[in-house]
């Protein structure tokens, strides 16, 4: 399993990818930060293999 994340450009808040899959759009999870995190602000090829390999990341 690979640990995919993403950073949030505004407060460096880190943001798995299966939360930004499981929402696709979603604010910050820092309460005083307002930026908007998307699951397309991941590489296309970080993306690619969350999503051929989705079975990986599910609890």
């Amino acid at each position: 399993m690979r640990i995919i994340t993403h950073t949030c450009p505004t407060c460096g808040t880190v943001v798995s990818a299966n939360e930004l899959e499981g929402n696709r759009v979603m604010k910050c999870p820092r309460v005083d930060c307002d930026e908007v995190l998307r699951f397309d602000d991941l590489p296309e090829s970080e993306r690619e293999f969350f999503l051929e390999n989705i079975d990986q990341y599910r609890l």
